[in-house]
């Protein structure tokens, strides 16, 4: 399957060097939103959203004030899911599957976007986002009424050592959920077998490439975010050793996170 890898939001935090490990502390970090965009026999299908053309309007952005004082997301219309599917040349008519790694605001913005496209989503992230009042969850970013397809049996297959690992309803066998919990209550990784290798996007499992590294290393505000973020630390915590085994362990799998511009930058630049 053709994978493309896009930044569905950029975003421009102060702080440096304590953020991305580069330069001084006073110059804005650099963080991304990295979407795949998979070319399937059955449809597109799109895996996070980023922020949506919704959240570009101030008039109708979803993103609370704070997030934005404090991300300064770089609300380009053009960076959008949307926009950047049109760009390919594609219909977003074609994208009939959204899979979700979590419902936080900066990964769910995009689906009122493909208002027409089956949304996959881990059972107790769903529950979590639309019963428990939080500033993480937006409900204005599926207000819409998505056609969910949510996944609850704690059964499944393994798959390079990780348990209760699902195939998703109407998608071929090829992409799969990977529960990855701590970071939210229903976080999930997502795995998709491109014929020459598996590519495993582990959403906010971790943040830095360097987590993946033997010893792990992370600037040190990314590391108090994701301990500040988790709503179990130490369920995270478990999740990112399994994933540096893994990463040590298998050259069958490509891990990369949601905002690490160097897991972006390594695929846009088609190194792998």
């Amino acid at each position: 399957m053709l994978v493309h890898h896009l930044d569905c939001g950029p975003m421009r935090p102060f702080g440096g060097r304590l953020i991305d490990g580069e330069g001084s502390v006073l110059r804005r970090a650099r963080m991304v939103c990295h979407c795949l965009l998979v070319e399937t026999g059955r449809g597109l299908v799109l895996v996070d959203s980023g922020f949506g053309s919704a959240d570009s309007d101030p008039s109708t952005t979803s993103l609370p004030k704070a997030f934005r004082m404090l991300m300064s997301p770089q609300l380009d219309p053009a960076m959008t899911a949307l926009a950047q599917v049109r760009a390919l040349g594609f219909d977003p008519a074609d994208v009939r599957h959204i899979v979700l790694t979590h419902l936080d605001l900066d990964h769910a913005g995009g689906l009122r976007d493909f208002p027409q496209a089956k949304v996959h989503v881990h059972g107790p992230e769903l529950r979590a986002a639309t019963t428990v009042p939080d500033m993480r969850y937006r409900t204005g970013q599926w207000a819409h009424g998505p056609d969910w397809a949510t996944y609850d049996s704690p059964s499944g297959q393994d798959w390079f050592g990780f348990e209760a690992v699902r195939d998703l309803d109407g998608l071929p066998e090829d992409v799969l959920l990977v529960p990855l919990g701590g970071h939210t209550t229903g976080h999930v990784g997502v795995a998709v077998n491109t014929g020459a290798r598996w590519l495993l996007h582990a959403g906010d499992a971790f943040f830095a490439s360097g987590e993946l590294a033997q010893p792990p290393h992370c600037p040190p505000a990314l590391r108090a975010f994701q301990r500040r973020m988790a709503v179990d630390d130490q369920a995270r915590l478990h999740n990112q050793s399994r994933l540096r085994e893994l990463a040590a362990g298998s050259d069958e799998i490509d891990i990369f996170a949601a905002h690490d511009p160097v897991g972006l930058d390594r695929h846009v630049r088609g190194v792998c």
